[in-house]
C-alpha cells in the first residue's frame, strides 16, 4: 500500500504542478505593481471599506501573502530591489530615491529578454530617476508598450512579461473622490498613527478610491488577457513598491511603510487556489521567481529566494523573518553640509519589529525647512493629512502625532507588533524585553555583516554624498521635481 500510494502521490505532484517552461510552453508573466499601497487595504485583507473585486478574483486563483515586505519603503530602491534580487545597500548609488542603477547588475528583464521574452512596461517602471544618466537606453522595466498593443503585437508563440505600473494610490489624490464614489469616510477606522479627524477620514477616503481605481484597471487587463486567449497560460503577480503616503508610513520601516500586499495566481493549474500563506517575503524574492517560472537557465549572484516551491504547496515558507533597509529618500535635511538621509535598518519577525536609526541626531521626517529650496519635512509625502499635522502641531489633541511623524528619534526601537500593529510603544527601555532585544540586535548584527552592509561598525557616510539623476522636493501639500 505505501508503494502504490508513493506512485499516486508521484503521479499528482508531476502533473498537477508541472514545472513551467519544462513540459509546457514557457509561461507569460504579468506583474500588477501598486504605487504606495500599504497591507491591509484590500478587501482581501479585510478591509470591508474598499470594494477590490478583481483583486479577490486574484487571490481565489491563487496564494494570497499576509507578511511581504518591500526591501526599502522608498520607491526607486524597492524597485531597484525587485529588478536585481539584490538588497538596495548592495546597488551602490540605487540604494536611494532617484539614485543610478548600474546597467552591470543583471535584472531579471536582461535575463527573461535573453530566454526568448517580450518584455514591456506601462507607466510607472523603475523610478522615480532619470535612466538616461545610467547607462540604459529605455527604462530599466523594458520596453515602454500598452498592454492592448503589446498583445496585438506579440508573435503567435512567443512569451511575455509585462509591467503594468500604475501610478495609483500615489498622491496626489482628487480630493473628495472617495465621497463622491461611494466610500463613507465616517465609517473608516483611522490606523492610530493618525489622529481620528474629518480631514483625516476624507484623505483615507481618497486614498481608497485609488486602490479601487486600480482593482478596476486590474479587471481591464484581465478581459484583456482573456480575449486573447492567454490567461490560461499568465503567471500574475500583485504588490506594491511600498506602503501608504501618509505620516509614520511611507518612507519609514514601520508596518505601514514597508508591509505590502502580494498575491501570485494562475488561472490554471501552475499554483495552489485560494490559499493563504504567513510565510515572510521580502519583495528581491520576486527577481527568482520570475525567473523560475519562466524556466530561466541563468541565475546571477542574488539575496532573493524564489516564491515557486512556496506558491506551488512543495513548501510552507522560505524565511522566518525579513531585514529592511532605508537610506535617502528626498533630498530634506542638512547634516555637515550635506544633504542628507536618515539611514536605518530593522528586522521583522512573527512577533518583534527591532529598528536601528544609525544618525538619530538628523530629523526622521526630513527637516522643517531648508533655505533655497521648498522642502517642508521633506521625507513625509504632502497633502492633507501631512498639512494638518504641521498647521495644528500646538493643539494639544493633534501634537501627539505631530511628535510620531516628525520628532528625533531614539536610536533603537522594539515593536510587539501583535499587541502593537501600529508601531506605537518603544520597548527598549522595558527591562522584561532584554533578552529579546538582544537577540534582535544579534539577528540584524549577523545579517549585516554578512551582507557585507556598508552601515556596519559605523560606516556607510558615502551614501549622503551620492548624487541622485534627479532632484525631489516634497512641500506641505506636494511634491517638486527638478532636472
Amino acid at each position: 500500500m505505501k508503494f502504490i500510494y508513493r506512485v499516486i502521490l508521484f503521479y499528482f505532484l508531476s502533473h498537477f504542478f508541472q514545472p513551467l517552461g519544462i513540459a509546457q510552453k514557457k509561461p507569460n508573466i504579468l506583474f500588477l505593481l501598486a504605487d504606495d499601497m500599504s497591507y491591509p487595504y484590500a478587501s482581501v485583507y479585510g478591509e470591508k471599506n474598499i470594494k477590490t473585486p478583481n483583486i479577490e478574483r486574484l487571490a481565489k486563483h491563487g496564494v494570497t501573502f499576509s507578511n511581504a515586505f518591500a526591501a526599502s519603503p522608498s520607491c526607486t530602491p524597492s524597485r531597484a530591489g525587485m529588478l536585481t534580487g539584490k538588497y538596495p545597500h548592495k546597488l551602490g548609488e540605487g540604494v536611494n530615491l532617484v539614485g543610478k542603477l548600474d546597467v552591470v547588475i543583471p535584472t531579471f528583464v536582461q535575463i527573461l529578454r535573453s530566454e526568448g521574452y517580450f518584455v514591456g512596461y506601462e507607466r510607472k517602471g523603475w523610478g522615480p530617476g532619470d535612466f538616461s544618466k545610467m547607462g540604459y537606453t529605455e527604462n530599466p522595466a523594458g520596453k515602454e508598450i500598452t498592454f492592448k498593443n503589446l498583445l496585438e503585437q506579440l508573435d503567435k508563440d512567443q512569451p511575455f512579461f509585462f509591467w503594468f505600473g500604475t501610478n495609483d494610490p500615489h498622491r496626489f489624490f482628487p480630493f473628495g473622490a472617495g465621497k463622491r464614489n461611494g466610500i463613507n469616510p465616517d465609517s473608516i477606522k483611522v490606523p492610530e498613527f493618525l489622529p481620528n479627524t474629518a480631514e483625516i477620514k476624507n484623505d483615507l477616503a481618497d486614498y481608497f478610491h485609488l486602490i479601487e481605481r486600480f482593482d478596476s484597471e486590474i479587471g481591464e487587463l484581465l478581459n484583456l488577457l482573456n480575449k486573447s486567449g492567454k490567461l490560461d497560460n499568465t503567471i500574475i503577480v500583485l504588490t506594491s513598491d511600498n506602503g501608504m503616503p501618509f505620516p509614520h508610513a511611507k518612507a519609514n520601516l514601520y508596518d505601514h511603510g514597508s508591509r505590502v500586499p502580494l498575491i501570485i495566481s494562475h488561472f490554471g493549474n501552475a499554483v495552489q487556489q485560494n490559499i493563504k500563506n504567513n510565510s515572510f517575503v521580502n519583495l528581491i524574492d520576486l527577481m527568482p521567481s520570475f525567473l523560475e517560472f519562466a524556466g530561466a537557465k541563468q541565475l546571477p549572484d542574488i539575496d532573493g529566494m524564489s516564491l515557486v516551491p512556496v506558491v506551488r504547496g512543495i513548501k510552507q515558507s522560505n524565511r522566518e523573518e525579513v531585514y529592511l533597509e532605508r537610506e535617502r529618500h528626498c533630498l530634506c535635511r542638512l547634516d555637515n553640509g550635506m544633504l542628507a538621509g536618515y539611514p536605518m535598518r530593522a528586522v521583522r519577525d512573527n512577533n518583534f519589529l527591532y529598528i536601528r536609526n544609525f544618525r538619530p541626531n538628523r530629523s526622521p521626517g526630513g527637516d522643517a525647512e531648508i533655505p533655497g529650496t521648498p522642502s517642508v519635512f521633506g521625507d513625509v509625502d504632502g497633502g492633507p493629512s501631512k498639512a494638518l499635522l504641521i498647521d495644528n502641531q500646538n493643539d494639544p489633541s493633534i501634537n501627539y502625532y505631530f511628535k510620531l511623524a516628525f520628532d528625533k528619534r531614539p536610536a533603537e526601537e522594539l515593536y510587539d507588533v501583535k499587541n502593537d500593529p501600529f508601531n506605537l510603544h518603544n520597548l527598549m527601555d522595558d527591562k522584561s524585553h532584554s533578552l529579546t532585544i538582544q537577540k534582535m540586535r544579534t539577528k540584524l548584527n549577523d545579517w549585516m555583516e554578512k551582507e557585507k552592509d556598508p552601515r556596519r561598525n559605523g560606516g556607510g557616510d558615502e551614501i549622503d554624498k551620492y548624487v541622485g539623476t534627479t532632484k525631489a522636493w516634497i512641500t506641505k501639500w506636494g511634491i517638486v521635481f527638478e532636472d
